[in-house]
């Protein structure tokens, strides 16, 4: 299946206007709940709803006019009717998860409509990857709209990827049905410097008439700033304070506030609102990246929602924030994030808006989840061979591939590591002293090794450096072909064996997640499809990420949800200090350092 088949609004008017005449009986009637309307940010109790053709026709005190002889009635029992919830920035790939899994895992957790950026499969498979995503997208019974990938790689000439992705390619994507707009635009210094392949890519989304997504990582609020507004970016969820997000509305852009695995943005943000006073209609919330263990265990956008009434916000507006500011973003008002007439019946029942427990489902008219169970399948697409065989290494590598060598004579010596933050995506550029053993320069204390080895076109290609935060202890090494953006091989350890181990596992196994200690497998984390995702159900996903995670603990790193600090160590386009397949790059100044200064 290549396209959305739900059908349109045109389409199934004649239906909607009879039905809410009461000249033909409904499919579907909600009766007697509580109307969440986040168009005039009010509740209106005893009040029905009335569904023909997977959208709402009715809304009103009494749809009685409505019913028919085979109409299905749902008592709500006076619970809450609200929308259901859109995460309004997402990679589905950062679930670990297929778009089918994806959607089976967050469906009982009321999420109905997620507009993702597949650019992490963009960078391993190009083009006809971000297909393959894009046609699953379309056959699940919940509505996942496709931002076409920007910047594959991420930051050109600081990284090499398996594909790139051109301004001929997003004009192309622009007219595929799931199309809804151009991913975050990563390459920030491109658009202010005025690059021309960013601004035709900003270009051919703006004649389509789509959103372009941004990302900003720079604190910069300055003319560079300013540039890349100018540029086209509509968006932006790389804010970390309140002046992030109050300069990205000021100029005309959605301040999107995140909180996924790792990123905890919304509290520092959601002030611009519940402090501020600043109109709450231009701030979306977002998950950006779950992986499983998050999305069994956890939840999704109604995780994201509570998190935000936590933080002093009104329920009402953070409900807005997951709905209806979601759905005008994107051109969508009309069509999703709200319960009004002509939309689609994207409808939960909950008892309490402030826990927001997800008692009832309803999408497009079906009940899909009740209680915590998803109750709809959720079509697989057939991912071809070429899309399971992505790790191309040119050979097994050995302890010596991870060397790194001292100056000569040199007994120690000051060197560039990585320093991993904590819940966040930035990271800082630290220096330390390190001893050195028989002419290499040895990890210690709180360093660790780190190595990129390509895997996109069996180069054979290693680069080596330090990184410090992980508090790891004993021989081990932890490897993942999961490395935003480019996606080659990320292996952090403190044994170089470990690392050459961990490194050949994921190469026979095709791609994924492996811990290594003393010799000995910890876990496993099998990511066939593009070295990305599972196509496994994402309870089975998660129970091996769960393993995953307590090795990491066993080999003594404390750091709230480590893997996701692990998989960004390669995004060269967030500061301050990253490695990619050419080496160690400045990401302040977007150039290349050396790891040893002296």
């Amino acid at each position: 299946m290549t396209q959305d088949i739900f059908p349109s609004w045109p389409d199934s008017a004649a239906q909607l206007v009879d039905v809410a005449a009461g000249r033909a009986p409904a499919d579907t009637i909600i009766r007697g709940g509580v109307w969440v309307n986040v168009h005039t940010r009010e509740t209106l109790a005893d009040h029905d709803i009335a569904i023909v053709a997977g959208r709402i026709a009715f809304v009103g005190p009494d749809a009685g006019h409505c019913r028919g002889a085979h109409t299905r009635i749902i008592e709500a029992e006076g619970r809450y009717m609200i929308p259901g919830l859109c995460d309004g920035h997402m990679h589905i790939e950062s679930g670990m998860l297929t778009p089918a899994e994806f959607a089976r895992a967050v469906i009982p957790h009321g999420t109905t409509s997620m507009f993702t950026d597949p650019h992490e499969i963009a960078n391993v498979l190009g083009l006809a990857g971000v297909r393959m995503m894009h046609d699953e997208a379309l056959m699940q019974p919940v509505n996942i709209f496709t931002q076409m990938p920007s910047c594959a790689p991420s930051a050109p000439g600081m990284e090499t990827t398996g594909f790139e992705i051109s301004a001929e390619d997003v004009a192309e994507a622009m007219a595929w049905p799931g199309i809804i707009g151009l991913g975050e635009m990563m390459n920030f210094p491109g658009v202010s410097n005025a690059d021309p392949q960013m601004l035709a890519e900003i270009a051919a989304t703006q004649k389509a008439g789509k959103t372009v997504g941004g990302h900003y990582a720079s604190p910069d609020l300055g003319p560079a700033f300013a540039a890349y507004v100018a540029g086209g970016p509509a968006d932006d969820h790389e804010g970390t304070c309140e002046a992030d997000a109050v300069a990205r509305m000021r100029q005309g852009m959605r301040s999107m506030i995140r909180l996924g695995s790792a990123w905890y943005d919304v509290e520092s943000q959601i002030t611009a609102i519940t402090e501020k006073g600043l109109d709450s209609r231009n701030m979306i919330l977002c998950t950006d990246d779950c992986h499983s263990g998050t999305l069994v265990n956890d939840g999704h956008m109604n995780r994201v929602v509570r998190h935000a009434i936590e933080c002093g916000c009104d329920p009402l507006v953070a409900l807005q924030m997951a709905t209806i500011n979601t759905a005008t973003h994107f051109g969508l008002e009309r069509e999703i994030g709200s319960i009004t007439p002509g939309r689609r019946a994207d409808v939960i029942l909950t008892s309490d808006l402030k826990t927001l427990p997800i008692e009832l489902m309803i999408a497009r008219g079906q009940i899909v989840a009740q209680d915590g169970v998803c109750l709809t399948e959720c079509p697989h697409y057939d991912w071809p061979q070429v899309a399971r065989q992505t790790v191309k290494m040119a050979r097994d590598l050995v302890g010596d591939d991870f060397a790194i060598p001292a100056p000569e004579g040199a007994n120690g010596v000051t060197a560039n590591v990585i320093g991993v933050v904590e819940n966040q995506a930035p990271t800082k550029a630290l220096q330390f002293e390190l001893p050195v053993t028989e002419g290499r320069v040895q990890a210690t204390g709180e360093v660790c090794q780190i190595a990129l080895v390509e895997r996109h076109r069996a180069t054979g290609g290693v680069v080596n450096a330090f990184v410090s935060g992980f508090g790891y202890e004993g021989r081990m090494a932890m490897a993942s072909t999961v490395a935003h953006d480019s996606h080659h091989m990320i292996v952090v350890g403190t044994d170089a064996d470990q690392m050459a181990l961990a490194a050949n596992r994921l190469r026979g196994v095709g791609g994924g997640i492996v811990i290594f200690r003393d010799g000995q497998e910890l876990a496993l984390v099998e990511l066939p499809i593009a070295g990305l995702m599972s196509d496994s159900p994402a309870a089975e996903v998660a129970a091996k990420t769960q393993a995953m995670m307590q090795a990491m603990r066993d080999c003594g790193c404390k750091l709230n949800n480590a893997y996701m600090q692990h998989s960004l160590l390669a995004l060269v386009v967030i500061p301050e200090l990253r490695i990619s397949d050419l080496g160690l790059v400045d990401v302040r100044r977007f150039e290349f350092t050396d790891v040893i200064v002296s």
